[in-house]
This record gives structure tokens, sequence and C-alpha cells, in this order.
């Protein structure tokens, strides 16, 4: 068990911190505690609209695969940090910390 703290690019909107358990991804912490990130695949792997930045514990997360690196690549303003939150499930104990980049300009669920 650990902590995910959800921080935000939008303006005025304060940083979340929520329980998270191991093998549980970022996106199901995510939508489970009512946080809006978008996921028009569904969570498979198969677009990146639920791009993130891991800011810390990324050590905890698994290895960046081939076919996320290829969707990270075409997300809105990828950074060095950046990861798809589908893809990101917690192994171990400890914190993340994540900014979920503007929502608003993403057409989708």
């Amino acid at each position: 068990m650990g902590q995910i703290t959800f921080q935000f690019e939008e303006k005025n909107r304060p940083s979340i911190a929520v329980e998270i358990f191991e093998g549980e991804s970022i996106l199901e912490v995510a939508l489970d505690n009512e946080i809006q990130l978008n996921h028009n695949c569904g969570g498979v792997c198969g677009c990146s609209t639920c791009h993130v930045y891991v800011e810390q514990g990324e050590e905890m997360l698994p290895d960046m695969s081939d076919r996320e690196e290829e969707y990270v690549d075409r997300a809105r303003n990828p950074k060095y940090n950046s990861r798809l939150a589908c893809q990101c499930k917690l192994s171990g104990d400890g914190n993340l910390v994540v900014t979920i980049p503007d929502q608003s300009g993403i057409i989708g669920h």
C-alpha cells in the first residue's frame, strides 16, 4: 500500500492525495476517486489520453514497454517523465506524485 498525490496543471486546482494498493494502476485510482483522467481506449494502451507526468516514485512502477513509449510519443507535450496512467501499476509500497495535464482540450472520456 502507498499513497498517490495527484497534482494538476489547471490553475487553482488543489492536489489530492489518496491510497494506492499494489497492482492498481494510476488510471484505476484516479477513476475510483472521481478524478478526471481521460482514457479513450478504455485503459488498454491503445491511445495517449491518460498521459501523466510521474514526478516522484517512478521506481515503484514497471519499465515502459515499447508500445507505451510509442503512444507517449503521440501525447500532447510529452516530457522525460511522461507515462500512460493505464500502464503504471504500483509494485511495492511507497509514495507516488503525478501531475495530470489539463484535460479540457482532450475530447473523450
